[in-house]
């Protein structure tokens, strides 16, 4: 009925089985078009239980060489891999896994001048960056283009996740308008991070991109999931749409994109606490 071949209903069995999925809904997964940014720590678990989900198509974004200090948590790389560009490591481990999928490689660093094209072609948009230039620079394209941004980020023992939708709530700079100075925040290298919480946090992204996709559930729009991977505690705050946001309120000040100094750093505050006072 819905044209999948006998291997497909085999695979996406449990899926379709599902009430809420269903053939359908399968269906709407293997049309769909996902944008991951950064094929790291939290790309890694999104990018690989998309693909098993049978996302039809999923683009990666990245500029770097696989190490061996990044097997700790970026899953979707192997150790005969190191000094391979993660995008190649990526897309053989992904085929390894469905070969339904397309991957689409995107090795570049996103700028003004690209990213426009990039996102153009992509349903929703996963960022898994530890950089605060591209974090902004994904926020305004995906407000300007009008396509929901899955986010998350993580820190040490914690993390969070959200999604930015300007149609229907707050975006990145509601929360913060503009990015900190350079050597204001910890580097990718000195914070540390357990090698598990990525896993937690992506699986969390790719949950979500799947819902929007399915059209089905409550969506973190608004929501800001926060976990707590030594206390095992998850908590939630609620995020307001800024009537004064620079680039998604009635009266934007920045209505083109900004290409910031690159430099690498924790993207949110180190606490929830810190989170809860930026937010008040």
């Amino acid at each position: 009925m819905f044209g999948f071949t006998n291997d497909q209903i085999y695979r996406y069995s449990r899926h379709i089985i599902l009430p809420d999925i269903g053939g359908a809904g399968q269906k709407k997964l293997l049309n769909a078009k996902i944008l991951l940014v950064g094929a790291g720590g939290l790309g890694s678990p999104a990018a690989m239980y998309l693909a098993a989900a049978g996302v039809g198509t999923l683009g990666l974004v990245d500029f770097d060489r696989v190490d061996l200090s990044n097997l700790q948590r970026q899953i979707l790389h192997r150790t005969k891999d190191i000094g391979r560009p993660k995008l190649d490591s990526a897309e053989d481990t992904i085929n390894a896994l469905n070969p339904d999928v397309k991957v689409i490689k995107h090795e570049t660093v996103l700028t003004s001048a690209n990213v426009m094209d990039v996102l153009r072609d992509y349903d929703v948009v996963i960022n898994g960056t530890d950089n605060f230039p591209t974090r902004y620079l994904v926020n305004d394209a995906c407000v300007l283009s009008g396509k929901p941004l899955v986010d998350g980020s993580i820190f040490m023992f914690e993390g969070q996740a959200t999604v930015y939708d300007a149609k229907r709530g707050p975006c990145y700079r509601c929360l913060f308008p503009t990015p900190p100075p350079p050597g204001e925040v910890p580097s990718c290298q000195e914070a540390g991070v357990l090698g598990v919480l990525p896993g937690i946090i992506g699986s969390i992204q790719a949950i979500e991109a799947m819902k929007i996709i399915l059209g089905k559930g409550e969506s973190l729009v608004g929501r800001l999931l926060l976990f707590d991977a030594l206390a095992m505690e998850f908590r939630e705050m609620k995020l307001e749409k800024n009537p004064h946001c620079p680039v998604c309120s009635q009266d934007p000040t920045i209505t083109e994109l900004i290409d910031y100094e690159q430099f690498c750093g924790v993207p949110f505050p180190q606490t929830a606490e810190q989170l809860l006072a930026v937010a008040a």
